[in-house]
């Protein structure tokens, strides 16, 4: 089995389109998908809001470089230029974790290293699954209770926005 977690955001284009293309893609192998949140920008703080939302996906035939490549490919079918670390972007895939794999590749590193510090991953993940545990860090609850109030803040549902019918 190879269960992952992925964080889904945008802020160029049409970003709930954009975030539905990756359910689109990955369609036989998504469990869960949080609701859409729109965030703050985060790292580059002088560009346009992000949609954000994280999915869980599952499929036996795929290890953690598959879902990198998953991922890298939906990005590179959005338009998807990386021009600026933490810039603006039509389509960002995170692989957040894959149950039991841990690696410290520079090109995927297992679990995510930004995922403690980052709401816009905590909150739609928690949203999904309550009782979720980042390895080596500890339950998601905790994390974002440890994080400050401002971070949180800068989550806000989009109830008006659906990724699923």
């Amino acid at each position: 089995m190879s269960r992952a977690v992925l964080s889904l955001g945008s802020n160029l284009g049409d970003r709930l389109d954009y975030l539905r293309s990756v359910l689109d893609g990955l369609r036989e192998a998504v469990v869960a998908v949080s609701s859409v949140y729109e965030t703050k920008p985060w790292g580059v703080e002088d560009q346009p809001d992000f949609l954000n939302a994280v999915c869980i996906v599952d499929d036996p035939a795929r290890d953690h470089w598959a879902w990198l490549r998953a991922g890298q490919a939906l990005e590179q079918a959005a338009g998807r230029v990386r021009e600026l670390r933490w810039g603006p972007r039509t389509l960002d895939v995170d692989v957040v974790t894959v149950d039991g794999v841990s690696s410290g590749d520079p090109e995927l590193l297992l679990p995510h290293p930004g995922t403690p510090e980052r709401a816009s991953v905590l909150i739609p993940w928690l949203e999904i699954e309550p009782n979720a545990v980042l390895p080596g860090h500890g339950p998601i609850r905790e994390l974002l209770a440890a994080l400050p109030v401002e971070d949180r803040s800068g989550v806000q549902l989009r109830a008006d926005l659906r990724l699923t019918s």
